[in-house]
């Protein structure tokens, strides 16, 4: 597939009752809304559609008076998959369509990563699920469960993800050592939490049952491999700033945007 025929859409979940942070896609960075930054950097992918999901009217206000086209979707969902999985019914895209979940808290997110994401699973017709991964350089960040590690196979299909350090390192984690730097013959990779989908599988996912390491682990991707969906994993050619989940995190964002000088996209 040639890059000028890539072709995918872009969903935005975007709650308001968020628990540390309320409100938190009409939260203000630089002045406008952090949903409209997120929404500006889904329209630079190049996606032939975006939309905002969203239960509440408050979002879709502000949304719609910036531009953006809404799905209003049921306040009952679980999870933001199960979110997507209802616009794309409404919309009534086929099931061969490529959709990718964008969060609604990553105003930093690149173009460009969402753009891999989407190419990684129009190039891998085997697989039903993309996303991506980064190198692993700190000692610290191996060992942190927060930190989601994932391993591939030869192709770039996820073997498994976790919070533990995987793959274990028999000889070198056993010493204190390993804590400080991690070993020179390892690669590890840190999980980026951004996914395309099939719709196909986007419409199958809700019903599929949790997976026993899913409820151990609590990650949700384990659900896909455990019912034999693949999922194809590449290493991001750009790694995305933190997202915005705290006060703190909003607030430390918005000094650094206000020391470089960043501006947000012009439409």
């Amino acid at each position: 597939m040639g890059e000028t025929e890539l072709s995918f859409r872009i969903a935005i979940p975007a709650r308001y009752a968020s628990t540390r942070l309320p409100g938190k896609p009409l939260r203000l960075l630089a002045g406008r809304p952090l949903i409209e930054h997120v929404h500006r950097r889904a329209r630079a992918s190049g996606a032939r559609e975006v939309v905002i999901a969203t239960d509440d009217a408050r979002i879709r206000e502000v949304a719609e008076g910036f531009g953006a086209t809404v799905c209003m979707t049921s306040p009952a969902h679980a999870s933001g998959t199960d979110r997507l999985a209802e616009v794309a019914t409404r919309l009534g895209w086929p099931d061969d369509a490529i959709v990718v979940n964008v969060q609604g808290d990553e105003p930093g997110l690149p173009p460009a990563l969402i753009r891999q994401v989407a190419a990684g699973l129009a190039t891998h017709p085997d697989a039903g699920i993309a996303t991506a991964c980064v190198r692993i350089r700190e000692a610290a960040e191996i060992f942190d469960p927060n930190a989601v590690k994932v391993v591939r196979d030869a192709q770039g299909y996820a073997l498994y993800f976790s919070r533990a350090p995987i793959p274990w390192h028999r000889e070198a984690f056993q010493s204190e050592a390993a804590l400080a730097k991690p070993p020179a013959d390892g690669v590890w990779f840190r999980h980026i939490g951004l996914y395309a989908y099939r719709v196909a599988v986007l419409r199958r996912y809700p019903e599929l049952a949790p997976a026993p390491a899913e409820r151990t682990e609590s990650l949700e991707q384990l659900r896909a491999l455990w019912h034999g969906i693949r999922i194809h994993v590449a290493e991001a050619a750009e790694t995305p700033p933190p997202g915005v989940d705290t006060e703190a995190d909003l607030a430390r964002l918005a000094a650094e945007w206000e020391r470089s000088g960043q501006q947000i996209e012009s439409s």
